[in-house]
């Protein structure tokens, strides 16, 4: 189909797993290549970033069924769970769970804190605001402009859940659904925004285990990574090259730049659908087949299509 035809198209075991608090490191397994069907049996540990004991997960093949067992493993409603970050309990966005998760990587799930309401007089047409999500309805906000509107907004903070627009619900919107409302607010007007930002640490809760580090019994496979996938079951596949995590990097940005959204699991996507397409025709085709409810713009795919073009060709610092 060539660009401008768009359409638009509109699992869960029940394992269960308990907390440890400590666990002894069991003798390394004699080295032996793992099964491909292995990634429903690897375990991940995890704790809450505010502060937990230590909790194992497995069988989960997609964000929402990872954050249905967080939940089963320290009895909280999934929904609470706003964001994951690996090997690090801070809000830090640039250790955002993805689409892939590092077979040694610690798992630390940020949940819903304190509420809060701000009103903004929208006095430029750019609001200085990058939107992500969860991948389960929780979109939130990534990146702050510096000099913006939001910037001399103090109580809005990278991290926080947009909950509400001018009283309109939004906690199952997607980013770039939240991201279009926020840039269609009308100038010269006054909005409330009714946010939630991450649950802080406090004392009196039960310290961390110390850093992210596994048990050296963790299943160690170099630099292979559990690929998590909105539709379709979990594989293990290597990481990306160097030339696709360029070209994920560049296509992350393109979509801050024309959506205002932030999303390496969707910029991994459209690389991979890219990555044996021989002209952009092609490669509209196979957008529409997996990410058609997106209706990209035909500008949008030629300047994608580009930036993988550029990573073949290593024209991308």
């Amino acid at each position: 189909m060539p660009l401008g035809l768009w359409s638009k198209k509109k699992d869960k075991s029940k394992e269960t797993f308990k907390l440890v608090e400590s666990e002894a490191a069991a003798p390394a397994p004699a080295p032996a290549p793992a099964p491909a069907a292995s990634a429903s049996r690897l375990q991940f540990h995890t704790q809450l970033a505010h502060g937990s004991p230590t909790g194992r997960v497995e069988a989960f093949g997609s964000a929402r069924e990872l954050y249905a067992k967080i939940g089963e493993a320290f009895r909280i409603d999934p929904a609470e769970i706003m964001f994951c970050t690996l090997n690090t309990h801070k809000a830090d966005m640039d250790k955002l769970l993805g689409a892939q998760i590092g077979l040694e990587d610690f798992i630390f799930a940020h949940i819903k804190g304190q509420r809060k309401e701000v009103e903004i007089l929208k006095t430029d047409d750019v609001l200085g605001l990058t939107i992500t999500d969860n991948g389960t309805g929780c979109a939130f906000i990534k990146r702050i402009k510096e000099g913006s509107l939001m910037d001399q907004t103090k109580m809005i903070c990278v991290g926080d859940h947009i909950e509400t627009i001018n009283g309109k619900n939004v906690s199952d919107r997607r980013h770039y659904e939240v991201a279009k409302m926020l840039k269609d607010l009308e100038k010269g007007q006054m909005f409330k925004l009714e946010l939630i930002e991450p649950m802080k640490a406090f004392e009196k809760l039960e310290p961390r285990s110390k850093g992210g580090t596994l048990p050296e019994a963790k299943i160690s496979r170099g630099r292979e990574t559990l690929r998590l996938r909105t539709k379709g079951p979990a594989t293990v596949e290597e990481m990306p090259t160097e030339v696709e995590e360029k070209a994920i990097k560049k296509v992350d940005e393109l979509l801050e730049t024309y959506m205002g959204i932030r999303d390496i699991e969707l910029a991994a996507t459209m690389v991979e659908a890219g990555r044996d397409k021989k002209n952009p025709d092609e490669f509209a085709v196979a957008l529409d087949e997996t990410l058609g409810d997106f209706a990209f713009p035909d500008e949008f795919v030629f300047d994608v299509w580009g930036a993988i073009g550029d990573a073949k060709q290593g024209r991308l610092e």
